[in-house]
């Protein structure tokens, strides 16, 4: 049975948020990423900016000597991560065969839900309708009949575009004539091999022998397969996380013991609402530490699985006290939950606890996900979270996100 694969890209989709959010910016040139006058490079820009030829990992400084007009803006990851959630729960409605590539980009096998949703062309259509309603930008997808195909589908019409290759025929008709780079696999470098091979186009990498393509090693037959649209790639579901975590670097060396125990106090609290947003719990707490002299130190322990923020917490301030670090400096702290383990678990011994404390607790940190979840995660916290913040400045604070630990602790 012939598959039906639907890849979905998010149109410049930081600078669309950006747009989004700020409407003033609708129109003009909008780069994403480090200012002009700095030493970084682009993160993306919206379809004006592209007109000058700018581009992603262009360096800032030759972004703003091509487009000086252009607004330079930072990256604000926790939107783009929100909206991008929100796509995926989208996505997630009509199927779970989902292959997430980043925050704007993925695969979807919608084979079997056809006979549920419609054909694959109505569940498309319905996903960037749903898209726009909810996140307020546009995706653009492409419909084939494997993850090439698919692919290359959805960048024939950005953006918003819409796109379907039905057959092999199809795309040959459409392919022939184009460069080898655009078809998945061809780097750089490949790219200037088959150059100078005199292979320049889809068309006559696809009517060159195998044999002379016998100089890739095995990619070689790949890349035939690949200028004939063959593609035996499936879509693979992303895999859980092995642990989620939160780490900050603060912005001079750390003595004072009771301000990395709020500190870690603050990101116990951030490593839960992300457990409890994905229904885990893990097993193994882990504390990271980084010194002034950059040597950085991990201590973990195990126990049943948890996911409050108080458990967590309780955790690494054992492992932070048991250091003995005697103001020793320290530059970076982290905590990690690992050994997930989905919320269906139930921890059948409190003899060591104090039930209706445990159980207040829960609400508790139920109740502020909850409020957190509807009003924003700055707009509420506890007064030791407050006082925690005073000592990360705002930098500090833009740089706490998720870090996923090392599948085992040093």
């Amino acid at each position: 049975m012939s598959r039906r694969i639907i890849h979905l890209d998010m149109d410049a989709f930081y600078a669309s948020i950006e747009e989004r959010d700020h409407p003033e910016l609708r129109g003009k040139p909008v780069i994403v990423g480090a200012p002009p006058g700095s030493r970084g490079v682009v993160s993306t820009c919206n379809y004006e900016a592209r007109k000058y030829g700018v581009h992603s990992a262009m360096s800032s400084a030759e972004a703003y000597r091509r487009c000086p007009q252009a607004v330079f803006v930072p990256c604000h990851f926790a939107r783009y991560k929100e909206a991008s959630e929100q796509v995926h729960e989208i996505m997630q409605h009509y199927t779970d065969q989902i292959e997430f590539l980043s925050l704007d980009e993925g695969y979807m096998d919608v084979t079997g839900s056809e006979r549920f949703f419609g054909s694959a062309e109505d569940i498309a259509h319905n996903i960037q309708r749903q898209v726009y309603e909810t996140v307020h930008t546009t995706c653009s997808v492409g419909i084939g009949y494997n993850m090439l195909t698919a692919k290359l589908a959805s960048e024939e019409k950005k953006p918003r575009g819409f796109f379907v290759i039905h057959t092999p025929e199809e795309f040959s008709l459409l392919m022939d004539s184009r460069p080898v780079s655009v078809l998945y696999g061809i780097g750089k470098k490949t790219q200037e091999r088959l150059y100078r091979m005199g292979i320049h186009t889809i068309g006559q990498l696809a009517h060159t022998p195998v044999s002379r393509l016998q100089v890739f090693g095995h990619l070689g037959q790949e890349l035939l397969n690949y200028a004939h649209g063959i593609d035996e790639r499936k879509v693979t579901p992303n895999a859980p996380p092995k642990s989620i975590g939160k780490e900050t670097t603060f912005s001079r060396d750390i003595t004072d013991q009771s301000i990395l125990s709020d500190t870690l106090l603050l990101l116990c609290r951030q490593v839960s609402d992300r457990l409890k947003a994905k229904k885990l719990m893990g097993r193994t707490v882990t504390l990271k530490l980084k010194y002034a002299d950059m040597h950085s130190i991990t201590r973990s322990y195990s126990d049943k699985p948890i996911s409050q923020a108080n458990d967590i917490n309780r955790t690494a301030q054992y492992l932070l006290n048991e250091l003995h670090l005697n103001h020793t400096p320290v530059r970076l702290i982290g905590v990690t939950v690992g050994n997930l383990t989905d919320t269906s678990y139930e921890q059948l011994s409190f003899q060591d606890m104090n039930i209706s404390r445990k159980e207040r607790e829960e609400k508790l940190d139920s109740a502020f996900m909850e409020l957190r979840n509807t009003y924003g995660l700055d707009k509420l916290k506890t007064a030791r979270e407050m006082l925690a913040e005073q000592h990360l400045s705002a930098e500090q604070q833009k740089m706490i996100g998720d870090k996923k630990a090392k599948s085992s602790p040093k």
